[in-house]
C-alpha cells in the first residue's frame, strides 16, 4: 500500500495540472492529507461513494498519463543514473556538480 501511495503521490507531481479543481482536491487530501473517504465527503457534503468513484476514476486517469508521457518513468532512471554516478565518481568538483543536478529534479 505504501508503494502505491508513493507512486500515486509522484504521478500527482507530475500531472497534477492536468487534473480539474475538485480531483486534484479529494486526491491531495485523500493521498498527501491521509483523510478518510468519510472525512472528505463530509468537507465536500457528497457521498462517501462518489469520492470513492472520483479518486478511482482520477488514479486511473494518472497511470493513463503516465503511460503516454512517461514522467515518472524517466525521473526514476535519471534517479537511478544519479546514484551510478556518484559511486563512480572520485572528482569532489564533479560530485558536487552531481548533487547540484540531484537537487533540481
Amino acid at each position: 500500500m505504501l508503494e502505491k501511495t508513493t507512486r500515486i503521490n509522484f504521478l500527482l507531481d507530475f500531472y497534477q495540472a492536468l487534473l480539474t479543481a475538485k480531483q486534484r482536491s479529494y486526491m491531495e487530501l485523500y493521498y498527501l492529507e491521509d483523510y478518510s473517504l468519510g472525512e472528505i465527503s463530509d468537507t465536500f457534503e457528497v457521498s462517501r461513494q462518489a469520492v470513492y468513484d472520483n479518486i478511482k476514476r482520477t488514479e486511473k486517469m494518472l497511470e493513463s498519463y503516465e503511460e503516454r508521457l512517461k514522467l515518472y518513468e524517466k525521473f526514476l532512471k535519471r534517479q537511478t543514473l544519479i546514484k551510478e554516478l556518484e559511486t563512480k565518481v572520485t572528482d569532489k568538483a564533479l560530485l558536487a556538480d552531481i548533487q547540484t543536478l540531484k537537487e533540481l529534479d
